[in-house]
């Protein structure tokens, strides 16, 4: 179990971990640990953003600072996944063709723009933050990680090669699933506590965000892969620290 958990952190991050040779036995659970790399790079989120408000640093150097953290973190792994899916999409082709595209290591005009054009959002959201906030943007690192386990573990795969398909053919799948779902309750249970109304609106955009992500690998693409994995998180971490920063503004006002 402790090669697992460095396997995730070695795997999903640049926090620095012991090494370990991947196989059959340490992967089987690695994707259960997955979650906990958010759960770190939401507490280092959570303590650099007190920090920098402390300062009291501008808003401009903030957001920027928040928004490039997380990708110092992962090494830009799902952003990757980010960029590629967006070339994929944009090209308006059939499964094959947007599949060949996911395993073009050349980097596309639209996946430029996009982004270009997420990162520039995510600015913008952080500039609306305060320190209020980020308790619940902290979790909302663990839940995008939650969710994008749970879609590995219980999506049919793209193609059979490839992130995805290493860690679900390794995995324990209906014990990755049932992780998955107790982790769920545990991070509602937490922002419940906090906050019901803040709660809802942070599980409403995942919800959606979730929604989305099916129908991209059910309809689009025909399965899962790392690519769209990567995809799903981008996407809901920026849908929810948008929910955040809206309903902060009316509930925690």
């Amino acid at each position: 179990m402790i090669q697992s958990l460095l396997v995730a952190f070695a795997m999903y991050s640049k926090i620095p971990v012991p090494r370990v040779d991947w196989n059959e036995k340490n992967m089987r659970y690695a994707l259960c640990f997955f979650p906990w790399v958010g759960m770190v790079i939401g507490v280092l989120m959570f303590f650099l953003g007190n920090l920098l408000f402390t300062l009291g640093i501008g808003k401009l150097c903030f957001s920027v600072v928040m928004t490039l953290l997380p990708l110092f973190l992962t090494g830009g792994i799902h952003m990757d996944g980010f960029l590629d899916t967006t070339d994929a999409i944009h090209s308006y082709g059939d499964k094959e063709k947007k599949q060949q595209i996911l395993k073009d290591p050349n980097c596309g005009a639209f996946a430029v723009i996009f982004g270009v054009a997420y990162l520039l959002l995510t600015v913008a959201v952080w500039s609306e933050c305060t320190r209020e906030m980020l308790p619940f943007i902290g979790v909302t690192y663990s839940l995008s990680r939650t969710f994008s386990a749970f879609s590995m573990a219980a999506f049919p795969l793209a193609r059979n090669t490839g992130l995805a398909a290493a860690f679900q053919k390794g995995a324990k799948r209906k014990n990755v699933m049932a992780v998955m779902i107790c982790y769920l309750v545990i991070e509602i249970v937490i922002l419940m506590i906090w906050n019901p109304w803040m709660m809802a609106a942070v599980m409403a955009a995942f919800f959606v965000s979730f929604l989305y992500h099916y129908h991209l690998c059910s309809k689009e693409f025909g399965g899962i892969s790392g690519d769209l994995a990567g995809y799903f998180l981008q996407v809901a971490e920026l849908l929810s620290l948008t929910a955040v920063c809206i309903a902060g503004k009316v509930v925690l006002a």
